[in-house]
C-alpha cells in the first residue's frame, strides 16, 4: 500500500491501534495487540463464574494467557495456548478470533481467514470479525471484498468501533486509487474520533497529494500540536507549510524534527532539502 506510511509502531503500540503501533499507519486494521485485546475483552461471553462450564473456564484462561504472550510478541507460545483453548472448547469465540488476529499479524492470510470464518460461524455478522476480514482482504488487494466486509460491520447499529472501520476503509480505498471515496471515509472517521492520529495523518496526506494544502494544514497542525506527533507527521507538516509559503512554521517544525528525531529518515530528507522526493 503505497499511500500508507509507517506509523506501525504507533498503531501496534495504539495497542491497537495496538498496533498503534508502530507506525501510525501500518496495521490500522486490527492485527494489533490493542485490537486483539479489545476483541477478546469486548466480546467475551457475559457469564459469571458459576455459569461457566469447566471446559469454557479452561479455554478462557488459556485465551487470557495467549493474549498476554501475544502482547509480548511471543506469538508461537500464544498460538500454543490458543490451541489448548480450542481443544478445551471448540466453540469459544474469543479463541478463534484471537487466533485470527495472531495469524494476521504474522501475515498468514490463509490461517487468519480460516480462524475468522470459524469465529463468524459461532457469532454470525460479528462486526469486529467482519472488520478484521475487511482489512485482510484489503492487504490482499481484494478491494471490493474488503469494502463489502467493512460495510457489513458498519451496518451493525450496536458496533462501537465505527471510527476505526471508517478509517480502515478509507486507507483501503486510498490504496485502490479511489481517492474521492477515501476522503469521504476518512472524514467520517475524523468526525467520530478527531483525536486518532492515523486518521488525521492520512487525511492530511491525501489532501496534500490532491493539492488541497489549505485544508490539509488544518488536520496536520492539530496532530503536530498534540502529543501524538512523530517524525512522519512533522515532515508532512513541513511539506504542507512550505507549499503554503509558511517559512517560519517550516523552520519551527524543522527544529522539532532535528531535536526529537535526529536519526529519522525524514530528518535526513530535511537536511538534504528533499521536500519534493
Amino acid at each position: 500500500m503505497k499511500q500508507l506510511s509507517g506509523w506501525l509502531h504507533f498503531i501496534q503500540g495504539l495497542a491497537v491501534a495496538a498496533i498503534a503501533c508502530m507506525s501510525l499507519l501500518a496495521l490500522p486494521g486490527c492485527a494489533t495487540q490493542a485490537d486483539g485485546q479489545r476483541a477478546t475483552e469486548g466480546m467475551a461471553d457475559l457469564v459469571t463464574d458459576s455459569d461457566e462450564s469447566p471446559e469454557r473456564k479452561r479455554a478462557r484462561i488459556r485465551v487470557e494467557l495467549a493474549l498476554g504472550y501475544f502482547q509480548q510478541g511471543k506469538t508461537t507460545i500464544a498460538l500454543d495456548e490458543i490451541k489448548l483453548a480450542i481443544q478445551a472448547d471448540p466453540n469459544f469465540f474469543d479463541a478463534q478470533n484471537l487466533r485470527g488476529l495472531i495469524y494476521l499479524s504474522l501475515n498468514d492470510a490463509g490461517l487468519a481467514e480460516n480462524s475468522f470464518n470459524k469465529a463468524l460461524a459461532i457469532r454470525p455478522n460479528n462486526p469486529d470479525v467482519l472488520h478484521n476480514l475487511g482489512w485482510l482482504k484489503c492487504q490482499q488487494g481484494q478491494y471490493a471484498h474488503a469494502a463489502n466486509y467493512f460495510t457489513q460491520a458498519l451496518a451493525n447499529p450496536r458496533y462501537l468501533e465505527r471510527a476505526k472501520t471508517w478509517m480502515t476503509l478509507g486507507l483501503c480505498q486510498q490504496s485502490a486509487g479511489q481517492l474521492q471515496s477515501a476522503e469521504q471515509s476518512l472524514l467520517k472517521s475524523y468526525e467520530l474520533d478527531a483525536g486518532h492520529p492515523v486518521t488525521a495523518y492520512n487525511l492530511a496526506l491525501l489532501l496534500h497529494q490532491n493539492g488541497e494544502d489549505q485544508r490539509a494544514q488544518f488536520y496536520i497542525r492539530r496532530l503536530n500540536n498534540s502529543d501524538l506527533a512523530n517524525a512522519e507527521s512533522l515532515w508532512l507538516g513541513m511539506r504542507i507549510e512550505r507549499r503554503l509559503g509558511q517559512r517560519e512554521v517550516v523552520e519551527q517544525l524543522g527544529v522539532q524534527l532535528e531535536k526529537r528525531y535526529p536519526q529519522a529518515p525524514q530528518t535526513s530528507a530535511y537536511r538534504r532539502g528533499a521536500f519534493d522526493e
